[in-house]
């Protein structure tokens, strides 16, 4: 499996957000609020930010967070009230 990280996009125009499949697999398109999440490879994230920062019709771009973020959490604390509704069955 290849790892890959998310990039947010915002726009001007929806017009050009179907163009940006030649870049990585566009996963979303907001109508509303005029971004895209698009998907690449770890290895290319800084070489496409860089082409895509340069075109007219975006404002923004932004790296998603989500693979710098731990998401192993030790040492948690297990909730009484729910560990007594686990074993009854609730």
């Amino acid at each position: 499996m290849v790892d890959r990280q998310g990039i947010i996009i915002y726009l001007h125009h929806l017009r050009q957000a179907k163009s940006f499949r030649k870049y990585g697999h566009v996963h979303y398109i907001s109508r509303k609020m005029k971004y895209v999440v698009l998907y690449c490879d770890k290895e290319d994230i800084d070489a496409v930010i860089n082409k895509v920062e340069r075109l007219p019709s975006v404002k923004k771009v932004v790296p998603s967070y989500k693979p710098l973020v731990k998401t192993f959490y030790e040492n948690a604390k297990p909730d009484k009230a729910k560990e007594y509704d686990y074993k009854t069955g609730l």
